[in-house]
């Protein structure tokens, strides 16, 4: 028997500030701001063909961002952040110890999984994640837990209940299943109308990847086909989703260029990335009553698979090796329809061989009535809107 101990600490500071004409302003004044911590602890053990996994989370955050938080709960607006929950999950492994006024407290189990692999066989059942399709940003592919476009920190993807299934073939090519359990937040039920049943194909074709998708998701057909390949110096990935919905078919496409080179005696990774969702608005309808004539966006937004209102979208990004242990990140998502855009700046330093610094701030770009720059919050000359974002985070592995 092997076993696995690992885990991190993590105290972040975030802050937004919020411009008079905005309804944030409202309802905590000019700024919100808040201070979280999480602990996380990581365990696994192995013998043999079998392994358990398990993840235990701590979090305590204190601010009148929290306040903020619990009173948008529930509003679908991108950009909002919302606690941990399993109230879609099968399993009720979150307890929320305190949540009252400016503090929140809770305790869950993120991970909690029994594997068994062989050389060509994996298979999983329990809480766990699962990461697929090509977009480097928007990803309409991972139907699962997507991470948010503009999320600064990636390093853990929560989990889901789920039966997962990999078969390796002989010439290189796998398939995956996934069997994704969960319970409707309404009635407490689970039932196959709010659970995912996928299967996805990886194959190889010459120097190309490909991969095709098939999947019932929320009770609707999704169907994909993506893939990437070397262009040059430079590597090519693209998706294209369908999705069957009770209004017709809708498509989600991406594709992104990213390439590395040397710039000035600096490694630096480039990327640009076009994305176009049909669930979308069309420009200057991205206020409340014309969102609520939208109600297959409204649920990709409240079940956390869509975190944009609009249509067509392109997004660019410098990864800038400033020295081996200091990462420069600057973005820009752009709405191409009305104009707006989010410029974003993230910085990533080492502190030593067990601690690092993670920093951003966000900037939105674009007048009100635009969707970075504030969508009409439903009374005339008030927007939901936001002047910045700040970010802070001290991390310590063991």
């Amino acid at each position: 028997m092997s076993y696995d101990f690992t885990g991190h600490s993590k105290t972040r500071f975030l802050a937004d500030a919020f411009p008079d004409d905005s309804a944030f302003h409202a309802l905590t004044g000019s700024s919100a701001s808040s201070l979280e911590n999480e602990l996380r602890m990581n365990f696994s053990a192995g013998s043999g063909a079998w392994t358990f996994d398990t993840a235990w989370q701590l979090y305590a955050g204190y601010g009148d961002r929290i306040e903020l938080g619990r009173e948008l709960a529930g509003t679908a607006l991108p950009g909002i952040g919302h606690l941990p929950s399993d109230d879609r999950r099968l399993m009720n492994l979150t307890d929320v110890m305190q949540d009252d006024g400016k503090l929140v407290a809770l305790h869950r189990l993120d991970r909690l999984a029994v594997t068994f692999a062989r050389d060509k066989l994996v298979v999983r059942a329990g809480r766990q994640a699962i990461t697929w399709g090509n977009g480097l940003a928007f990803t309409p592919m991972d139907i699962v837990n997507p991470f948010d476009p503009t999320a600064i920190d990636t390093e853990y993807k929560a989990g889901d209940d789920m039966l997962y299934v990999q078969y390796l073939r002989s010439n290189g090519d796998d398939v995956e299943f996934a069997q994704v359990f969960r319970r409707d937040p309404v009635t407490g039920d689970a039932t196959s109308d709010v659970a995912t049943t996928a299967a996805k194909y990886h194959g190889f074709v010459g120097e190309t990847e490909y991969d095709l998708l098939l999947a019932r998701n929320y009770g609707e057909t999704t169907i994909g086909i993506g893939g990437n390949r070397s262009l040059g110096g430079a590597v090519l990935h693209g998706d294209v989703v369908w999705v069957d919905t009770p209004s017709g078919g809708r498509f989600q496409v991406v594709a992104n260029l990213s390439y590395s080179w040397t710039w000035g005696g600096k490694n630096v990774s480039g990327l640009v990335e076009y994305y176009f969702s049909a669930f979308g608005q069309h420009a200057g309808h991205y206020d409340l009553a014309g969102l609520a004539g939208n109600p297959e966006l409204i649920g990709r937004l409240q079940r956390g698979e869509s975190f944009t209102l609009g249509r067509n979208y392109l997004v660019a990004g410098l990864g800038i090796e400033m020295t081996p242990l200091w990462m420069l990140t600057p973005n820009l998502f752009a709405n191409l329809d009305d104009g707006s855009a989010l410029m974003q700046l993230v910085t990533r330093r080492s502190l030593g061989d067990n601690t690092e610094f993670l920093a951003a701030v966000n900037l939105p770009i674009g007048p009100g009535g635009t969707e970075f720059g504030g969508i009409e919050a439903g009374v005339p000359g008030v927007y939901l809107s936001t002047d910045f974002s700040l970010f802070a985070q001290f991390a310590w592995y063991f």
